[in-house]
């Protein structure tokens, strides 16, 4: 009874081992790629449970579908079209769209691919960087560059399968022997910049000032003009009342002037006239007594 058992075990064995060898799961995160003596026959794409003949009649081989990140540990040196060198950090993001070419170009190996791909980024970033200066790279036209590097990454990688998702620039420095020189070149540059801006405004405001002393002249110039008319006007206005009021008792003005006179002539103590004692300036203090000071007064006309 045993020697009939043993070859139906060792037959469900070998049934079981060739049945596996034939089922094979593709997982959704995964390409299968089925080869024939070494001849690659079909790509599955779809995940699931896939069938397929017994080694060595037909093998399999998986590849990520995910996508992979090369980045770099050390910087890559570059140089700017000011022929500095730069250390350049940057990382790939990459994903395999077509298995056939992918295995074809590479023969399935993802660290080739990898090598590749850094090639084409260097080469590309060598291009874009020697086009342009420190400052576009750092600050002006930094999302630029990384634009047409992944195109034109994008367009070599498509010809060996593999999609270039995204290409960053993660940091770039300048040498040490060289970023002191920058950095006095940078400062100098803004000194200059401040130094324009000051030289503007102390022009603008010369301009301004002078403006404003302008209109203050004419402002002034205009009152004082406008002021002398008005007191000319006032003056030959008062003029015409003294000459009227003058002109009805000749006596009077006469005595109303000389006082005028006295009134100029005598404004301090300390004031010292020689005349002769005939003149005519002194007419009105001859025979004046010492009650009023004064000699006799012109009767003043009487009022009507």
């Amino acid at each position: 009874m045993s020697n009939r058992i043993l070859p139906i075990v060792v037959a469900f064995f070998v049934l079981l081992g060739l049945i596996s060898s034939t089922v094979f799961v593709v997982d959704q995160r995964q390409y299968a790629v089925v080869f024939s003596f070494g001849e690659l026959k079909r790509v599955i794409q779809e995940p699931g449970l896939q069938f397929k003949l017994p080694a060595p009649f037909e093998s399999t081989q998986f590849f990520e579908r995910r996508i992979l990140t090369i980045d770099t540990p050390d910087a890559e040196r570059f140089i700017t079209a000011e022929k500095k060198n730069l250390l350049v950090d940057s990382y790939v993001k990459w994903r395999i769209v077509e298995p056939r070419r992918f295995f074809i170009s590479f023969r399935g190996d993802e660290r080739m691919a990898q090598d590749r791909l850094n090639q084409l980024v260097k080469s590309a970033l060598n291009e874009e960087f020697t086009k342009r200066t420190v400052r576009e790279l750092i600050s002006e036209q930094r999302e630029q560059v990384m634009q047409n590097i992944r195109k034109k990454v994008t367009e070599e990688a498509a010809d060996i399968g593999i999609e270039i998702v995204d290409v960053r620039l993660k940091r770039i420095d300048l040498l040490a022997e060289i970023s002191e020189s920058v950095f006095r070149r940078m400062e100098a540059e803004r000194k200059r910049v401040a130094n324009e801006l000051r030289s503007t405004g102390a022009a603008e405001s010369e301009k301004i000032r002078a403006d404003a002393e302008r209109q203050r002249d004419v402002i002034l110039s205009r009152a004082y003009r406008d002021a002398q008319k008005i007191k000319g006007q006032g003056d030959a206005k008062a003029t015409a009342l003294y000459g009227e009021a003058f002109g009805r008792d000749p006596q009077f003005a006469q005595f109303y002037r000389s006082l005028e006179a006295y009134r100029s002539s005598f404004k301090t103590k300390q004031d010292l006239m020689v005349l002769e004692p005939n003149t005519d300036f002194l007419k009105f203090m001859k025979g004046s007594s010492p009650r009023n000071g004064f000699g006799s007064m012109p009767q003043l006309p009487a009022a009507k």
